[in-house]
């Protein structure tokens, strides 16, 4: 299972690590201790506060100044549903929802499950997951 400290949810939240520590003590986000006594998040937990979050939370898109052929946005994935051939990939990057349609075999191979730390790749109309090395 993955898990991440105060400092990784709140970049990943896109808040500070006080409001992380608030939204733990007032019970919106669980938390356990890991092995060495730190405070840590679920991966799946932190998946559905995004989620939540990004429901409800506007998009702050401002006016492009320059683009790049590529970009890579990192989130957490909110859900995976896989059938036999083929599986749709939600990730939630901030207030962003991002969704790619991908082979079973792809998902599989990457450990695509809520939770996962991912980094979307987008090019043109063609969104990539990827696993990012995590401590």
């Amino acid at each position: 299972m993955t898990q991440f400290r105060i400092a990784e949810a709140a970049a990943l939240l896109q808040v500070s690590d006080d409001t992380v520590r608030r939204w733990a003590d007032s019970g919106r986000l669980a938390t356990a201790t890991d092995e060495a006594g730190r405070i840590v998040i679920e991966g799946a937990e932190l998946a559905r506060l995004m989620a939540d979050r990004g429901a409800d939370e506007p998009s702050l898109v401002s006016p492009v100044v320059s683009a790049s052929a590529r970009n890579r946005l990192t989130g957490i994935v909110t859900r995976v549903v896989r059938d036999t051939v083929m599986a749709q990939v939600e990730i939630q990057v901030g207030p962003h929802r991002m969704v790619s349609l991908m082979s079973r075999e792809a998902a599989d191979e990457l450990g695509l499950e809520p939770g996962v730390l991912a980094v979307a790749t987008v090019k043109s109309t063609n969104v990539g997951i990827e696993i990012p090395e995590h401590r």
